[in-house]
């Protein structure tokens, strides 16, 4: 009985022995890298956040975000995706094509996570949305199915809708892809449009939007590109006070100023790239994971901005709108 007693003692004190230094066991904190041109407070990034917790994982415990807020030129977009690189992230995610190009150049080995407002494969990101293939894969709002719809809802708002241009950046490798989105919509339409080139390193807004206003053009569409977000209250102020009607790709330009938008929901997508580093945590490769694309699209206008400018939205065009700001 003695010798029972002595074996099952035994076996409890290594049990006790071994869950201990099993719990000592470090955890894996995974480092995610987050290059964007809004702040690390921004809505997209808490979306992002959000989509990790939901997911499980806490910052400081599981997961690390490496938050380089990106504000210049090219050679600073490199410098801060070579730091990323260099800390050997585990996944890099960003919503600015520069950014995502940078990385693609800097690394074969690290996979990264787009959300991006213009088709991937017509920019040379991924080989295709259902097989990427190399390290990149994502969400993307593939704008041309959009670009008429938007096109569609500037001649309703604007009856005597005759001429659209679209802001463009003169050295974007997307704004020729941002361009034809919108060309074969406004053929169909019979819509004169025409592209309005601004250039770095701050774009003039006011000499445009008055050189745009001497031609009569009836409204503009902005793209999304990243020199855009970072002026959008300044591209949105000198819009309402030249009275130019303006259809944006984000509900945060309406937020702004602008006077509408058609689009994905961010806080969706970015939600949707956290699945997309989950799976990627858990062994999943980029090249295997198809491009999703959005799953909800709004219907934004601002209100406020449009009596601002003399512009009448009827009341069945304001009901068809998902939000409205007064």
């Amino acid at each position: 009985m003695k010798k029972r007693i002595d074996a099952a003692f035994l076996a409890g004190l290594l049990l006790a022995l071994y869950f201990p230094a099993e719990a000592q066991q470090p955890m894996k904190i995974s480092r995610i890298g987050f290059l964007s041109e809004t702040s690390r407070n921004g809505s997209n990034v808490a979306a992002f956040r959000q989509g990790l917790r939901d997911l499980g994982y806490i910052e400081g415990k599981n997961i690390l975000i490496e938050f380089r807020n990106i504000k210049g030129t090219q050679d600073r977009t490199g410098s801060d995706v070579n730091e990323l690189v260099q800390l050997k992230v585990d996944v890099i995610v960003s919503p600015l094509q520069s950014a995502i190009r940078a990385a693609k150049q800097a690394t074969k080995t690290i996979p990264i996570v787009m959300v991006v407002n213009t088709d991937p494969v017509a920019t040379r990101l991924i080989d295709s949305l259902a097989r990427p293939g190399g390290n990149v894969t994502g969400v993307t709002v593939v704008g041309s199915e959009l670009g008429s719809k938007r096109l569609e809802l500037l001649k309703e708002v604007i009856p005597t809708l005759s001429r659209v241009e679209v802001l463009l950046m003169a050295d974007s490798p997307s704004s020729p892809v941002a361009f034809k989105e919108y060309e074969s919509a406004a053929r169909t339409l019979k819509i004169p449009l025409q592209s309005l080139v601004l250039r770095r390193p701050e774009p003039d807004f006011d000499s445009a939007f008055q050189a745009a206003v001497g031609r009569h053009t009836s409204a503009l569409i902005a793209p999304t590109f990243p020199l855009f977000v970072r002026f959008q209250k300044r591209m949105t102020d000198v819009a309402i006070k030249n009275r130019l009607p303006s259809m944006h790709e984000q509900i945060d330009f309406v937020e702004a100023g602008g006077l509408m938008s058609y689009s994905a929901n961010d806080t969706d997508s970015f939600k949707r790239a956290a699945a997309y580093v989950d799976k990627i945590l858990k062994g999943a490769k980029p090249a295997d994971l198809p491009v999703e694309r959005p799953t909800k699209v709004e219907y934004v206008i601002n209100l406020k901005t449009a009596k601002q400018i003399g512009l009448t939205i009827s009341p069945n065009v304001l009901a068809r709108a998902d939000r409205v700001i007064k």
